[in-house]
């Protein structure tokens, strides 16, 4: 076996050991939850700009969009713009790819920050809701003839509209691409957490990318990822077409 082999073997190894863990998964989620005391998500930044992400999860990402290499990664949510900053600045050392991103209210601070930075050059925003027929028709225009894509739902986190958000996206995504569904954690915090949000245990995109694996096939969790994140948004949440 060579080297390479070998380090890959080994690796997969101990990933699959952590993935059985029970005891480190329930340290990493009492660290999430003491660690979002201080809204530790918030407090990073790609290039520049703000990315609302644990860090093991734009590690994940980069992963994803180095391998597959993506001709269009389309993003629902905007917020500050990292994400679609970040998803870019991939695509930019890649040398080809668009994202095209999504949002009910683009505000006017972050938008002018997004259209000023050098990665906007990969970047099409729309603003409106993700699941609007019009928006989505645009949106969907520009997977056409292409080899790979792959799609991020980060917008309202209530089980319907992330529901909804599924339903309507999978069939743009490629085979051995991903659907990422982050903030599938809520899921696993208290219930009553987000006091002042509509969503919740029982009712988040957990509950959401669960009901849709059931009812189609062509998608599975990518365990490996699963296991070898631990403190992450999405768990459960890389969700892989296979067919």
């Amino acid at each position: 076996m060579n080297p390479i082999e070998q380090f890959n073997q080994e690796r997969k190894a101990d990933i699959k050991s952590m993935g059985q863990d029970e005891e480190l998964k329930k340290k990493s989620l009492d660290w999430m939850l003491h660690a979002d005391k201080y809204k530790y998500t918030y407090n990073f930044e790609w290039m520049g700009r703000p990315i609302i992400k644990y860090p093991n999860d734009i590690v994940i990402m980069q992963e994803l969009i180095w391998k597959l290499k993506p001709d269009v990664i389309i993003e629902t949510g905007i917020a500050h713009g990292g994400s679609i900053i970040f998803s870019a600045s991939m695509l930019e050392l890649i040398g080809n790819g668009e994202v095209v991103a999504v949002d009910i209210d683009i505000r006017k601070h972050n938008r002018d920050e997004i259209e000023k930075h050098p990665m906007m050059k990969r970047i099409t925003m729309y603003e409106g809701s993700s699941t609007d027929a019009t928006i989505f028709e645009k949106i969907k225009s520009h997977c056409e003839g292409k080899k790979t894509v792959m799609v991020c739902l980060d917008s309202l986190h209530t089980h319907a509209h992330v529901l909804d958000e599924l339903n309507l996206y999978a069939p743009l995504v490629t085979v051995g691409s991903y659907i990422v569904c982050p903030d599938t954690f809520i899921e696993f915090f208290p219930k009553g957490y987000y006091d002042n949000r509509p969503w919740d245990v029982g009712d988040n995109p957990h509950t959401a990318a669960m009901a849709f694996l059931k009812a189609n096939p062509n998608f599975e969790v990518d365990t490996q990822l699963n296991d070898k994140l631990m403190i992450t948004e999405g768990i459960d949440g890389y969700l892989k077409r296979i067919k």
